[in-house]
């Protein structure tokens, strides 16, 4: 990640995946700005979860500006479009590996998190099994569910290596 005059620049890889949002967003209706673009660029770039107040530190590099609402606004419409999910237990977003497959059809899909205790890494997976027996559970006790995230701490492989 780089400062231009333009804000903050990524990899080639974050780039295809920030024109992409970008697309996706325009078919939406809606618009990725430049600020929702480099927060996104900021999440995806992290190699753990990242929390508002350390992207806004990263903001502040190109916009003096910055406070607390302009990122947590940023979040909110990235998250509500599925490109970043909030990792309730560490108060941090990571991006999401599958948005393009959803967004614009569920941006609240069923993902858990494996979260590493001693590294900070976070792997989102979809389990299916896990996802039916989250359901099945909901219905027996009568509970209308609208979507699941569960979050299971442990070692990484690396770690527990």
């Amino acid at each position: 990640m780089a400062v231009s005059e333009q804000g903050l620049t990524f990899s080639p890889e974050i780039e295809a995946r920030l024109e992409k949002a970008a697309r996706l967003c325009s078919e939406q209706g809606t618009t990725l700005t430049p600020l929702r673009r480099e927060v996104l660029g900021l999440v995806l770039s992290s190699d753990q979860p990242i929390g508002a107040y350390a992207l806004l530190d990263h903001l502040r590099r190109t916009r003096a500006g910055a406070a607390p609402p302009t990122v947590y606004r940023a979040l909110d419409f990235l998250r509500e479009r599925g490109f970043v999910h909030k990792v309730e237990r560490l108060n941090a977003f990571v991006g999401c590996p599958s948005a393009a497959d959803h967004v614009g059809h569920d941006h609240g899909h069923a993902v858990q998190f494996l979260i590493c205790t001693r590294c900070g890494r976070v792997t989102e997976t979809e389990d299916e099994a896990i996802i039916a027996a989250v359901a099945q559970a909901a219905e027996r006790h009568g509970f209308r569910q609208m979507r699941a995230t569960v979050e299971i701490e442990g070692l990484c492989r690396a770690c527990a290596g």
